[in-house]
């Protein structure tokens, strides 16, 4: 996969980041060693492609998710899913690394067959980024509309930001969405988390920066998304 060639034109890996984004590529995110402490490949939802998704399943290996908006998310009125599940596993959560999980909804778009497949996922996130544009452009897309053009349950999992965004939270969720801010592109992207196979562990921070290097992609850290966008 090609990167993004003007992203080496300077040594802000947040510039970089932004730049490569705004081409389109992935971007390698590490939120925070005392977070989560895994690094995420990150894509604007629009530019994702079959074979984005298949470097997503094949190079990174975590769950393929498309993160939204808090705004997009209550338009289409999709629910923080800790909360919409009635069932005992849903109470009580106690996750070390943060107050609440962003996860929502599973969708897969209606043109999909199964869902899973990349083409099927691809088309199903890039409809989702279409959303978030219109959403994003006050066209007056609700959840009326949603419904006709998605089903629920599906092979995408939804996140939804966090209204105040990197000020409230600094997940992956957020990180991705304030990066898609910065690059002028709609409140939609992916997030996938690098895995390693040898230990079944997150991916090292180290790993996950040479592996940027060999491909030419760009490695951020969170702190320094916080620190500029």
């Amino acid at each position: 996969m090609d990167a993004n060639p003007d992203a080496s034109h300077t040594t802000d890996p947040v510039a970089r980041a932004v730049r490569a984004f705004r081409a389109g590529d992935p971007v390698l995110v590490h939120d925070a060693a005392d977070r989560e402490g895994e690094t995420d490949v990150i894509y604007p939802a629009g530019a994702v492609t079959p074979e984005a998704v298949a470097h997503m399943r094949n190079d990174a290996g975590g769950l393929v998710c498309a993160a939204l908006s808090d705004d997009v998310a209550a338009t289409l009125d999709l629910p923080f899913l800790d909360s919409a599940i009635d069932h005992p596993t849903a109470a009580d959560h106690d996750l070390v690394y943060d107050s609440r999980s962003s996860f929502s909804i599973t969708v897969n778009h209606r043109d999909t067959f199964t869902g899973v497949t990349d083409a099927d996922r691809s088309l199903t996130i890039t409809e989702l980024a279409d959303v978030a544009a219109r959403i994003d452009a006050g066209d007056g897309y609700d959840v009326d509309d949603f419904a006709r053009e998605f089903r629920s349950p599906g092979h995408v999992h939804l996140l939804r930001a966090a209204p105040g965004l990197l000020d409230e939270r600094r997940g992956h969720t957020e990180l991705g969405i304030a990066l898609a801010d910065a690059a002028g592109l709609p409140p939609a992207v992916v997030v996938c988390e690098m895995l390693d196979d040898e230990s079944g562990e997150a991916r090292s921070t180290a790993d996950a920066r040479a592996y940027a290097r060999r491909n030419g992609f760009v490695y951020v850290e969170g702190r320094d998304l916080v620190a500029e966008l």
